[in-house]
């Protein structure tokens, strides 16, 4: 099989793990560039939820701003490395994630992490899909001066209109397929650069000269808690963590980019040079709002309350939104429907997951506030993404140190006796044994009490863990795949 002719033979394929959506990508059908993959780590970096982390990180921890600004920049390193390493192999054999997997853990036990995936994906598609229509809720409440008075389940009459609103819109950007998707990340992007270049503008002009000597206030140890080597550290995991959910399945876009050169690219603009730059505007907006407002501010919501200018909390509504259903659709929205269409390709296509995850994420946003944030909810979406980590390292050196860079593309869509990843009953117990140890370890800094000191690197050991023990239980196993 060459590099330049990806098809399969459908008649070999086992329909219980083919489908359209699932089949390697030929060349001729790509046409993702780094403009798109930068796109997709802007759309992850600019959230609501992003800017307010990066804000915070300043003002948290007992270090100087210097420091702060160096742990989040060498976190975007690390993510940088990290997706090639992840997004080489899709971009090569124009796979998904979950058919990726298949090579490592066997082509019925890729779908345990594809449904712990999916789970994760799903819930905060749901949580984030409510947080992207806060952003209407605001405009809409400029414009008419009120929010209708008193709702049902936490939110007002406005607040149910515009999350029923935000769901139907990204339905309809879904529905439309892959290519509306990467249409609206590309100037969702840019977009919320522009309005965020704007606002730290209107922020310096009215802190006048008072604004650098605020950021040097910034700039100097402040914060609770240990600092040093150890606070530097807790940034830079709590940075890759951040980013975790989209660095496991980040073939679900590079089977897209026409080559690894572009990728590479993509992911130098998007993570190291983006991350820096998003998170300066982040501390000359806060060292704003100490000037301003007496008090340091870390959400884009409050600031634009506070300033009480309709233009600009129209166009701060609109970036917001922008924002949000761009890190929804990359992170939450995409992963699961290839998940669950690795589950039952027969019955489930990529469209048919995108709807099942929007209808489960339609209950889960409608009951976010008076519900489920209440009830603990997200402390077991956490650990659920705590177990994932695994998966990475098995990944990486399944592809890379017993594989050798090499697949049987072929193999991948059938479960016949004595093919590359059927292993025993479509399942690889080798791999099955790292990812329970090392998901047991990853799962404990989330849950045990006297681990909670390590939360902020749970992801990057578990990850670690299970691409070791992995190794050391495969070594034997190594092979060559027939076909490239």
């Amino acid at each position: 099989m060459s590099q330049d002719d990806l098809t399969i033979d459908t008649s070999r394929a086992d329909p219980s793990l083919y489908n359209e959506d699932l089949a390697p990508l030929p060349h001729s059908k790509r046409n993702w560039g780094a403009f798109e993959i930068f796109n997709v780590w802007s759309n992850d970096i600019q959230s609501l939820f992003g800017y307010t982390l990066a804000a915070s990180l300043f003002l948290s921890y007992n270090l100087n701003g210097w420091a702060v600004m160096a742990a989040i920049i060498l976190a975007g390193v690390i993510v940088m490395f990290l997706v090639n390493l992840t997004g080489s192999p899709s971009v090569r054999y124009g796979i998904p994630f979950p058919v990726m997997i298949r090579a490592s853990m066997g082509v019925r036990g890729s779908n345990l992490p594809a449904l712990l995936r999916a789970v994760v994906g799903i819930f905060w598609y749901g949580v984030q899909t409510y947080f992207a229509s806060t952003a209407v809720t605001l405009m809409i409440t400029a414009l008419i001066g009120s929010d209708g008075g008193s709702g049902m389940l936490g939110l007002s009459p406005v607040a149910w209109l515009s999350f029923l609103l935000v769901w139907l819109f990204q339905m309809a950007i879904f529905w439309a397929g892959i290519e509306r998707i990467k249409h609206f990340l590309n100037w969702a992007g840019p977009l919320v650069y522009v309005v965020m270049v704007v606002l730290m503008g209107i922020v310096w002009w009215e802190a006048g000269d008072q604004l650098l000597p605020a950021v040097g206030e910034i700039f100097t140890a402040q914060g609770e808690g240990q600092g040093g080597i150890a606070a530097f550290a807790a940034i830079v995991g709590t940075m890759v963590a951040y980013f975790a959910a989209v660095v496991i399945n980040f073939g679900d876009f590079t089977r897209f980019v026409r080559t690894e050169r572009q990728m590479k690219l993509g992911n130098l603009l998007g993570l190291p040079l983006n991350v820096a730059f998003f998170s300066f505007i982040a501390l000359i907006i806060t060292a704003g709002t100490v000037v301003l407002f007496g008090e340091a501010l870390t959400n884009p919501t409050d600031i634009v309350e506070r300033v009480d200018a309709l233009p600009l909390t129209l166009l701060a509504a609109v970036t917001f939104f922008a924002a949000t259903v761009g890190i929804n659709l990359v992170a939450n929205f995409i992963p699961p429907a290839y998940d669950l269409a690795n589950l039952f390709p027969r019955h489930i296509s990529f469209r048919t997951g995108g709807l099942i995850t929007a209808l489960v994420a339609l209950v889960v946003g409608a009951l976010w506030v008076s519900v489920i944030s209440q009830i603990g909810v997200p402390g077991f979406v956490n650990a659920v993404g705590a177990i994932v980590a695994p998966f990475y390292g098995i990944i990486v050196v399944d592809y890379y140190l017993i594989k050798g860079g090499k697949l049987d593309v072929q193999a991948l869509f059938s479960a016949r006796e004595g093919d590359a990843y059927t292993y025993t009953n479509g399942w690889n117990i080798r791999g099955l044994v790292a990812f329970g140890f090392a998901a047991m370890f990853s799962l404990s800094t989330v849950v045990v009490p006297a681990m909670a000191s390590l939360a902020g690197f749970g992801w990057m050991m578990g990850a670690a863990l299970g691409g070791i023990l992995y190794l050391a239980l495969m070594r034997s196993q190594a092979v060559t795949a027939t076909a490239q």
